[in-house]
């Protein structure tokens, strides 16, 4: 078998648990780093009552938390379905080498997991989203960034 294939079926396998165990929504992911799963995770978002509990956020966590460190560079994210705009930005954030995704967008929508509506809201201008995002008290926390900006050990990422 296709080593790709055999790591996804195995992000499959985490969602098919999870959904049987009522832990979240039908969703696995695994990360791989030189041919090893170094991460696993599956959808918890009722079972942990977080709507952040997506399977490659919980994957990430995972994996970062495995590797003892905040990047996952070199690795490689297999994921049941395409990711929402949520997770898309965690893996960014997280920055590894590759993703694969079984299930596209549109599969999961037609099973009631449609996040079409955030990504219209995303290139909407703030004032026009459905949730109101203000900005407040900016002057008075400026000086936050400028610190950050002269701190002499911070670490970058």
């Amino acid at each position: 078998m296709n080593e790709r294939l055999h790591f996804m079926q195995e992000a499959v396998k985490l969602a098919e648990q999870g959904m049987n165990n009522n832990e979240g929504g039908p969703f696995g992911c695994v990360i791989v780093k030189n041919g090893v799963i170094i991460g696993k995770g599956n959808n918890r978002v009722t079972s942990s009552n977080d709507p952040t509990a997506h399977a490659e956020v919980v994957a990430i966590r995972d994996a970062c938390r495995n590797l003892n460190e905040y990047q996952l560079e070199g690795c490689e994210i297999y994921t049941s379905c395409e990711p929402c705009p949520m997770c898309m930005g965690a893996i960014y954030w997280a920055r590894p080498a590759k993703v694969f995704y079984a299930l596209t967008r549109e599969d999961a929508a037609a099973i009631g997991f449609d996040d079409s509506m955030i990504y219209e809201e995303l290139k909407l201008p703030l004032n026009e989203r459905k949730i109101p995002i203000k900005n407040c008290g900016r002057e008075e926390s400026l000086h936050l960034f400028h610190t950050w900006k002269e701190k002499g050990d911070k670490n970058l990422y």
